[in-house]
Order: structure tokens, then sequence, then C-alpha cells
């Protein structure tokens, strides 16, 4: 198989800092000798938090966002508190509270198609409550959950959608919260396991997944630390055995989601050897047994490897509560930080041979007003943004394609695997999973995005901290 990394001298550093467990294959393709989606040899996922896609390009030109005609919104969605409804509103807070965002949460906002129920979801779980005002949040929530961002607020983002490929029918892969989008985004699947280690004991679970305990001690934001064992096959397994190198870069720190619907919790440490809720790699059977703990790494790694040119062919990263835009992060802290990672691929020879798949993993409560569509029990959930950024990726493009992040999986495994799927039936290590996802016939390609005869486009260096843009009306 391709190992898919810039030359031996690549793999030579990996191995002498310590980093990936991959074993050297055949000597690599170059990117001048590559095709079509082949030019790609280096895939970096960046996952932030808690947006919807109307939120942030709602009110972006071309794409499928707030129902509006001219400067008038035709939406206005029930505020049941007030008796009363709400417009869309341009939002310049930096710090947002959104709303609950777990299944029920989701099915309530979704409301049968009618995408309505956002408000009353965020007044019941006194998201944007003013406890100075009324201590007991009573009858004083100011929710935010219908604002939206412009280039004014999220200046970089635009920009990215602007120059590359902007994605408007990105569902995340699950009707839930944090935890399953990140099982689904290594895994394909969020289950509960009736038998520790037994991959053929899971069943879907997007509530709480993990194994199934009967003790209760040592806690983590509602969810037993020694839940986290996930037995069923992640992506990395497929790596593996493919000799593809692969690290899950941690910013360290803490993360403050909730289990599904609670409505507060203390932030919780974010530790890279700890499975955890942004940090679920740790928790698979299949990364303990292949000895692979050791490529999920604090995110100063992935600086220098950028740096050293020795990224490895696939790459997550994941931000701690800061600097991951969900509430109460400020939305500024954390486009700082995306810029950063992006610079630092942009500033060295890999950016030529790199995708750049720029996601947040659930709607964190905010209004969008498309609904879902339906393709198993889990999914998919409400759309959030997408962006692709590569010199091969096509300038100024929309992609309208029903696609969820499951297509990263899918472009991942095409790219590096030979189109090799987790599969129980053919990868080697079987599961109780119920479907393979990347083959829905809903999902689409992110082939799409990419024109591989174009010439790799430069970099596009943007300041962490930019001047605000136009406003979008």
């Amino acid at each position: 198989m391709r190992q898919a990394a810039i030359g031996l001298v690549t793999l030579m550093l990996l191995t002498a800092c310590g980093g990936s467990s991959a074993v050297p294959g055949p000597t690599p393709t170059t990117v001048a000798e590559a095709s079509g989606i082949h030019k790609i040899q280096h895939v970096v996922v960046i996952m932030q938090e808690n947006r919807s896609f109307d939120q942030y390009f709602g009110t972006y030109p071309g794409a499928d966002g707030i129902p509006r005609q001219g400067d008038r919104f035709l939406v206005c969605v029930p505020d049941p508190l007030n008796s009363s409804c709400v417009n869309p509103f341009h939002d310049a807070m930096d710090k947002n509270g959104g709303g609950p965002h777990g299944s029920t949460n989701a099915t309530a906002d979704i409301n049968s198609g009618k995408m309505d129920g956002f408000i009353g979801q965020a007044e019941k779980g006194k998201k944007g409550c003013v406890q100075s005002v009324d201590p007991n949040c009573t009858n004083s929530v100011q929710t935010d959950v219908m604002g939206y961002k412009d280039a004014r607020d999220i200046p970089n983002y635009w920009s990215y959608a602007q120059n590359f490929v902007l994605q408007d029918r990105l569902f995340q892969p699950n009707a839930s919260w944090s935890f399953p989008q990140h099982l689904y985004l290594v895994s394909e699947w969020a289950a509960k396991c009736s038998g520790t280690n037994d991959p053929m004991s899971c069943v879907t679970n997007i509530d709480a997944p993990g194994n199934t305990l009967t003790g209760g001690a040592g806690k983590t934001n509602g969810l037993d630390q020694a839940s986290r064992n996930f037995a069923w096959t992640s992506l990395t397994y497929l790596l593996y055995t493919h000799k593809i190198s692969w690290r899950y870069y941690v910013a360290e720190g803490t993360q403050p989601d909730c289990e599904d619907n609670a409505a507060v919790c203390p932030p919780q440490q974010q530790k890279v050897g700890t499975p955890d809720i942004w940090n679920p790699l740790p928790g698979f059977t299949d990364v303990r047994a292949d000895g692979q703990l050791s490529d999920v790494q604090t995110i100063d790694h992935f600086y220098a490897d950028a740096k050293a040119g020795t990224l490895p062919a696939v790459s997550w990263i994941v931000p701690n509560g800061a600097v991951s835009e969900h509430p109460p992060g400020l939305v500024s802290a954390g486009q700082t930080y995306v810029t950063t990672l992006i610079n630092s691929i942009m500033q060295t020879p890999a950016w030529s041979s790199t995708a750049i798949f720029l996601t947040w993993d659930d709607w964190g409560g905010f209004y969008d007003h498309v609904a879902p569509p339906v393709v198993d029990s889990a999914g998919y959930g409400l759309r959030v943004p997408g962006l692709v950024i590569s010199p091969y990726a096509r300038q100024g493009y929309i992609d309208h394609q029903t696609l969820s992040q499951d297509a990263y999986v899918k472009f991942i495994e095409d790219d590096f695997l030979g189109g090799a799927r987790i599969d129980p039936k053919t990868d080697g290590r079987p599961d109780s999973r119920p479907s393979v996802r990347e083959n829905d016939p809903q999902l689409g390609n992110l082939v799409s995005d990419f024109d591989f005869n174009q010439p790799p486009r430069a970099p596009l260096i943007l300041s962490p901290n930019p001047s605000p843009g136009p406003a979008s009306i």
C-alpha cells in the first residue's frame, strides 16, 4: 500500500522523534507523480465546537442560508416564555450562550422538520439567563440562539470560504451532543457495550456511549471515567494495518461540555492520555492493542511536526475549552487558534499536498433552518459549518452536496486505503455496527470540492487577529 508521506526522510524523522507507530512501507509516491485524490498526502481534520451553519454562514452570499427577502428575514421562531417570536439578528457578542444540545434537544429543535424549537429549548435549559437580575432564572432568559455572525465577527472564516470551499449541507453525523460526534469522527459509530473489550456486545447509543458499568466511581461530567472503553473498531485500526501514519493532537486544558441534557457542569481537565469527550481514542481497545497510544499527542507536537515537515498522513486536531468556540469560549479566541493552525501548515512545503477539513462538532443549540435527512436511527443531526482548504480546493466554491463528517472518513479511506471501509465483513475486526456509514447513498463525495488538474494554489496567510470585515446585509 502507498505510504502517504513526503519521503523516506519524513519516516526517519518520525521514528527519531518517537512519533508514529506506522511501519515504513514501499517508497512513497511523490506529489508530482501522484494523480487525482492521491495528490493529497496529508489530511488534517480540525474540529471546533458548537456552532450551526446559519449562525456562522447564514448570510453568506450564494449559500443556503437563513430564508429572507431582501433585507427582511422570513423566519420568526416561537418564544414560548414571552409569547412571541424572534427573527434572526446580527449578534456581535464575542461570548455566546447557545442552547442545550442533547438528543432530546435535537428532536425538539427539529420538531418534525419545522425547525422551530430552538428558543424554547434554550429557555428550558436556562441558557442566556441573567442571574444577577433574576437569581432563580425564571423570567430573564435572554437567549442568543437566533443570532448570526458574518465577516464583521469571523472575517478569517469568511475569507477561507471566499478563497476555498464552503459546504452548506454538512450535517453532524448523529443528532446529539459532542461526545458521539467525536466518536463518529474516528470510528463512524457511537455505542454502549455490555462486555468490556467485546466489539460484538455493542449497540448504538448517542447519549451515553461507552462501556456499561454497575459501579459509579470517578465520574467526569456525569460520565464514569471507567466507562470510556470503546470496543468497536476505529479508523486507526485500518490505518495501522495499511501502514499509514496518523496522529490525534489534543490541546490540553479544560473542556466544558456536559452530558446529555445537563444545563451546566463544571469545566473538567482534558489530558492527552485520558479518554474523554473530545479525546476518545485512548479509550479504544484497538488503539491500545496496536500500541498506538503514543500517537495521541499534545498540540505543541502538531506545531513541531508542521515545522519539521513530519506531519503524518492523517491528523485530527481538537481544542481545549478556551479556544474551542464552545460557549462560553470566545469566538475570537477560536478563530485566532484555528488561523494559527492553518498558517502553520501553509508556511511549510507540506501545504502543496494537504487537505484541511475545518468543521464544528454540533449545532450547540443555535438556530438552523434546514431539516436534516434521516440515514438511520442515529442521524443525521443538524447542519454545521464545513470548509475545505487546500491548494487543490476550488476557489470560492459552495458545495451543495448532502454531506456529514462521515465524508472525512470516506475521503481518508479512498485516498490512503484503496477504498477499504470500516466494515465488519471486510476489515478483519468484526463488530456489531448496524451499517457502513461511508457507503450511505445520500452521502456526497468530497472529491467534488477539488480540482486536481489545477496547479497548486499559493497559501493564504491570514492575521490571527484580523480586523472586522464588511456586513453581509
